[in-house]
């Protein structure tokens, strides 16, 4: 495995870093985001904030508009939480359990940093791992459960010399195995380096592998948002609250959001400013979470220049679409005119039946 990923590693922004800082803002970016996604968003976030004494002293509001767009924002808000944390400890724990103590880092992440950056005997099990080790042993139980099974196979590659002696490469080898050749669909099983002791290759079933429960229907949510212009073209944006869901993220006001679809006389009591003659636009907003489908009507309304109630903002259209989080943003080519051309799927009369969203995957 090691001299395989010798001569095939592949090359990436974070790749040969030793530095704990950027090898955890990976690790946290990469988590339900595409390697392809991250590596852009990578280089220009430590270009805001360079080290985590940098980004422990932003203000949060800094924070949140740099994610902005990358998605799962509860990653933004313990990635800040947790700087602080190191800043006023003066460093980074090097081991798996002083990492764990750090907010919003569970096991995968805390495994991932003691063995690439502090070369900790210990292999962090991703969606990567899960699905080598489930195909290398022929573990045909469904996940979630297999976990079980796997998680104790992967500890046990450490009790070999080689990765002990290399970890930190050892699993970055099993990461780039699962993401380039014994991938979720057509692996590439003939340039494997474990391809004569895969078992599920010898049974011929990898490509079934790793066996998945039935999923549970998703549930799909309705939301009514205000979108509020002043003379000077600029829009009424609020901080949503620091929990939840976009936790501590801008967005434009509306309704909360509900199993039951919003009619515009029964969400206007949520509609920031009262008495703007609020127009509902035609159309539908879709956006996919990880656990929940949801559904958003526009409604717009021209507003007199007047100061920003408390907890809101006015801001540029052009502002907005940096700061604003991708859900709320697929709202904007609803407004008339459209303030973000393509930003997300839109319909007049939108079908009932749903098929798969866009959503973040694994790297």
């Amino acid at each position: 495995m090691l001299a395989w990923y010798d001569r095939h590693r592949r090359t990436l922004p974070w790749r040969g870093e030793d530095d704990p800082y950027r090898i955890w803002l990976s690790e946290v970016m990469l988590q339900q985001t595409t390697v392809a996604a991250v590596g852009p968003r990578y280089a220009r976030f430590l270009a805001r904030f360079p080290d985590v004494a940098a980004l422990a002293a932003a203000a949060w509001e800094d924070v949140a508009a740099e994610w902005a767009g990358l998605g799962y924002y509860a990653r933004a808000r313990n990635l800040h939480a947790a700087a602080k944390a190191v800043a006023a400890r003066g460093g980074f724990p090097d081991t798996e359990a002083g990492l764990r103590e750090l907010p919003g880092i569970g096991a995968y992440t805390a495994a991932a940093v003691a063995a690439i950056a502090f070369d900790r005997p210990t292999v962090p099990v991703d969606g990567n791992v899960e699905r080598v080790v489930a195909r290398l042993m022929a573990i045909t139980d469904p996940l979630p459960g297999a976990r079980r099974l796997i998680a104790p196979v992967a500890a046990r590659f450490m009790e070999q010399e080689a990765p002990q002696a290399r970890p930190g490469d050892f699993v970055q080898a099993l990461f780039d195995l699962g993401a380039t050749i014994c991938t979720p669909r057509r692996p590439a099983c003939a340039l494997c380096p474990w391809r004569e002791d895969c078992r599920a290759r010898q049974e011929g079933i990898q490509e079934s592998l790793p066996a998945k429960a039935p999923k549970a229907a998703r549930k799909l949510r309705h939301g009514l948002h205000f979108l509020a212009r002043d003379p000077a073209g600029r829009l009424l944006l609020r901080h949503r609250p620091p929990e939840g869901l976009l936790g501590g993220m801008l967005e434009i006001p509306g309704a909360p959001w509900r199993e039951e679809p919003w009619s515009l006389d029964e969400a206007l009591p949520h509609a920031p400013l009262p008495g703007l003659a609020w127009a509902l636009r035609p159309g539908l907003a879709r956006h996919g979470f990880t656990h929940m489908d949801l559904d958003m009507r526009l409604a717009e309304a021209a507003a007199p220049a007047l100061p920003a109630p408390e907890g809101m903002v006015w801001m540029t259209p052009e502002a907005a679409l940096t700061a604003l989080p991708t859900a709320i943003r697929r709202l904007l080519p609803l407004a008339d005119p459209p303030l973000a051309e393509g930003a997300g799927a839109v319909a007049s009369d939108p079908p009932r039946a749903r098929g798969a969203r866009r959503r973040g995957t694994s790297p």
